[in-house]
């Protein structure tokens, strides 16, 4: 479901621009999600605030930050009240977090079928995440289940986000 108006445990979806944005884009539609230009996601918190993963670690900051960015405000169809509660109240404990380029190479391992055994274990013994990695930890912690296919974080990309609740 999309929204105009984020509330929080919405999930906003942007663009990245530069060769950062260009290589994920390419990287999401090697991995059969689409080409649309949606590079970056960040989940919405209470007050204003969202939490976003970064190369220097997840953050939390003013909404304010995006606000004349091209944004995508979506969330799954009948998500409650104690859900967008839970959610935000377990995206909390993950400022900090660092980020993890690695991820890229399990979501390429995985979408070409290579076996690199250990990877997605030490990936996520790391505790380094990617920003679709960190919305969808968030909702699982939070009780919620995006990807009926039982998909480990890890291989959640933006563009997975957008076909599952946009489009």
């Amino acid at each position: 479901m999309k929204h105009t108006h984020p509330l929080p445990g919405d999930i906003g979806l942007t663009r990245i621009s530069g060769v950062t944005g260009t290589l994920i884009r390419f990287g999401q539609w090697i991995n059969k999600d689409g080409f649309a230009d949606y590079e970056h996601a960040f989940l919405v918190l209470p007050d204003n605030q969202l939490l976003e993963a970064e190369p220097g670690g997840a953050r939390i900051t003013p909404l304010a930050a995006y606000a004349d960015a091209d944004v995508l405000y979506v969330c799954p169809e009948h998500l409650t009240e104690r859900q967008r509660t839970d959610i935000c109240a377990a995206a909390t404990g993950y400022a900090g977090v660092p980020y993890s380029f690695l991820d890229y190479l399990a979501i390429a391992t995985h979408r070409f079928h290579l076996p690199v055994p250990g990877l997605r274990r030490y990936v996520a013994s790391t505790r380094h995440m990617i920003c679709s990695q960190l919305v969808d930890q968030c909702y699982l912690d939070g009780g919620v289940h995006l990807f009926a296919d039982g998909r480990w974080p890890g291989y959640v990309t933006p563009m997975a986000l957008y076909r599952l609740l946009a489009s």
